[in-house]
Parts: structure tokens; C-alpha cells; sequence
């Protein structure tokens, strides 16, 4: 769909500032791997060839006896022996010797002087997940290494795998709850600010009340009622935090409710939902959007805290948080704390300065060239 004149002039305004559109890139690329975790990061392969059948362990649930094992739990990739099962089409020696009738396999495509057709297996990049117990040899946090390379936190798992998961989970819940903080706050702000009056009185004693009530007392007493969940948190937080936009849209609908345009509009018989939506909150929209990088960013830093002092999401959840506080806890493994800092460092920069880039594109008042 070709864009608007005015909409085709903000993009172009957008595109001047280089800072904002470089960053808007490196943005969705680095969101876009995250999106791709488990093809990126797992302790499943992606794709299994075995008897000329081929399976896909990070999207579905294959047995163990599916590979010619005898149990009925999901196999465990990781053993050699379920590799051998695969590699060597489910010989029954590969209990006895399964690196060895792997080797004679690849070697000469037989098993127990058998021909077989030797089975495959590809594997993500970073081969542990966010909650994959890594063997780094009794040592947790454990240094970069070969294997893992942002070493392990104290429970020893793998610190790149849970930053990459960490990175999708923060910037999906900050992305959620703005979006929804910011369509009931625009609207309470704009009837506030349009009818004005006894509407405009009420709304904002009762905003005042809701303000005072102390949100992270409410979210501990919750969560220790109900158990933590992602979208329990959403709510909680679109809950207490849908008011940050009220005032500068309310100020914004006060100033234009007396403008010509708007009065001419409701002398022609124009719908006031039609005037309030239509004609008075495009030129709200500055303000509102200059707003915006300090809920999404204020998000992020309010899910993070809590998930440091222990009341936000589960524990098994890939929380960047929980790194922080596991980089506080263990100060003789420094790498913690350099992950956690430049994660959080490279995450809000790009956030921030992406929204710099937005609220002056739709200033009418500034230009690029």
C-alpha cells in the first residue's frame, strides 16, 4: 500500500537521521535472530535423518523407541547412545559400544557387519538451551570457553543461550505492555481532555487514587497468591502503568479542543469520536511519541528489577534480571557482570535511539536533509 504524502515525508525525515535508522536495523536484525531462538540455540537437533525418515525435534516430540531405543520419554540427543541409535539406523550394539559402531558406521556404512545407511543429524549453532544443565566439570559460573562462549552462571547453564531467550522475552513484554498502556492511556487521556468538564474532574481523582496505590507491594502480595507467570506480569503492569500517558495527551486535547478546525468540525455535525481520533490526536502524536522510548525502556528496567529482587517472572524463565542478580552474587566470575551491563547497554541505546528518530519525524517542525 503506497504511503501518504505526509507519511511519505515523515519516512524521509526518519531516513535523515542516521543514528535512528542505522539503529532501527541492528534493531530488527538482532530481534529477528531472537525470534529464531530454538533454531539458534538448543539442545535438540534441528533436522534428524534416520531409516530415510526425517524429524524435527525443536518443533515436536519424538521417543525414544521412534529411533529403536526402549523407552518412551523424549530422547535425550545429547547421549551418545541415542546418537549412535540414529547414526546407525537403531543397532542393537549401540548399548554396548556406541562410539565405536558410530565410527564404523561413517567409516564403512556397516553395523555389526550389517550394511546400513547411515543416519544424520544437524545441530543449531549454540547447542544448549536456556535451561540445559552444561558439564563444565563441577566448576559453575564457569569462564568462556570453546564450548561456551559467555561461560556458564551459577547454576551452569549456558550464559549466551539465556541472553539470547532473555533478549526476545524483554523486548516481547515491553513491546506488549506499551502497546496496550498506550491504547488506554491515549483514550482516557483524549475523553479527558476533549469533553473536559465534570468528565475531565472525575477521571482525574480517580487516576490520583489509582496512582497511590503502591504497585510493588500489590505485585508481591499477587504473585505470592498466584504463580508467576509472562502474562500475569502483563497485566500487572499494563494495570498500574496505563496512566503515564493520560496527562501529556489530556494537556494535548485540552489545548486543540477550542482550535477553528475543531469547532467548524462540530458545527457540521462531525462525530466527536471522529474529531477526537481523527483530527485532534494526529497533532498530539509529538508528544506522545516522545513519551514512548521512556515507557518501552522503563518497561524493560521494571521487569528486570523485579526479576532481581525475585518477584517477577518464574525462575526456570531466561530472565536477564536473574543474570544481573547472579552477576551480584558471584563476584569472582566478572563475565557475568559484563554480559549483563552491555546486554542491557546495547538494548536500551537502540531503543532510545530509535524513538529519537520517530518523534521527530512526525515534528512538523523539523526537517532533515
Amino acid at each position: 500500500m503506497a504511503l501518504s504524502p505526509l507519511n511519505q515525508r515523515r519516512w524521509r525525515n526518519f531516513k535523515a537521521n542516521r543514528r535512528a535508522y542505522w539503529s532501527l536495523w541492528i534493531f530488527l536484525a538482532l530481534y529477528g535472530l531472537s525470534l529464531c531462538a530454538e533454531l539458534i540455540a538448543n539442545d535438540r537437533p534441528v533436522l534428524v535423518q534416520h531409516n530415510g525418515d526425517y524429524y524435527m525435534p525443536v518443533f515436536r516430540f519424538y521417543p525414544e523407541v521412534a529411533f529403536g531405543g526402549d523407552l518412551r520419554t523424549e530422547a535425550n540427543y545429547a547421549t551418545v547412545e541415542v546418537q549412535c541409535l540414529i547414526v546407525a539406523a537403531g543397532s542393537l550394539d549401540c548399548w554396548d559400544d556406541p562410539e565405536g559402531i558410530m565410527a564404523e558406521v561413517q567409516e564403512k556404512g556397516t553395523a555389526a557387519g550389517q550394511p546400513v545407511k547411515a543416519g544424520w543429524m544437524i545441530w543449531p549453532i549454540i547447542p544448549y538451551s536456556y535451561k540445559t544443565i552444561v558439564d563444565t566439570g563441577g566448576v559453575a559460573p564457569g569462564p568462556p570457553s570453546e564450548m561456551n562462549w559467555l561461560g556458564t552462571d551459577d547454576t551452569s547453564r549456558d550464559v549466551l543461550a539465556r541472553v539470547i531467550y532473555g533478549f526476545r522475552l524483554s523486548i516481547s513484554f515491553a513491546l506488549i505492555v506499551t502497546a496496550l498502556t498506550s491504547i488506554i492511556g491515549i483514550a482516557a487521556g483524549a475523553v479527558q481532555g476533549y469533553f473536559g468538564g465534570l468528565t475531565d474532574l472525575v477521571f482525574q481523582r480517580l487516576i490520583e487514587l489509582w496512582s497511590s496505590v503502591p504497585t510493588l507491594y500489590v505485585i508481591i502480595i499477587v504473585t505470592a497468591v498466584w504463580s508467576k507467570s509472562f502474562w500475569l506480569m502483563i497485566l500487572l503492569m499494563v494495570l498500574f502503568g496505563w496512566t503515564g500517558l493520560v496527562g501529556v495527551v489530556r494537556a494535548e486535547f485540552l489545548r486543540a479542543r477550542n482550535f477553528e478546525y475543531v469547532r467548524a468540525a462540530r458545527a457540521l455535525g462531525v462525530p466527536d469520536w471522529q474529531i477526537m481520533f481523527r483530527h485532534v490526536l494526529p497533532n498530539a502524536m509529538v508528544a506522545t511519541l516522545t513519551m514512548l522510548p521512556f515507557i518501552i525502556t522503563g518497561t524493560i528496567g521494571a521487569l528486570a528489577t523485579l526479576d532481581y529482587l525475585g518477584f517477577g517472572l518464574p525462575a526456570s524463565s531466561p530472565s536477564l534480571g536473574q543474570l544481573s542478580r547472579q552477576a551480584q552474587q558471584n563476584l569472582q566470575a566478572p563475565h557475568l557482570a559484563f554480559v549483563a551491563f552491555f546486554t542491557f547497554a546495547i538494548m536500551l541505546s537502540l531503543l532510545v535511539f530509535i524513538f529519537e528518530g520517530v518523534r521527530d519525524a512526525f515534528d512538523p517542525r523539523k526537517t532533515f536533509r
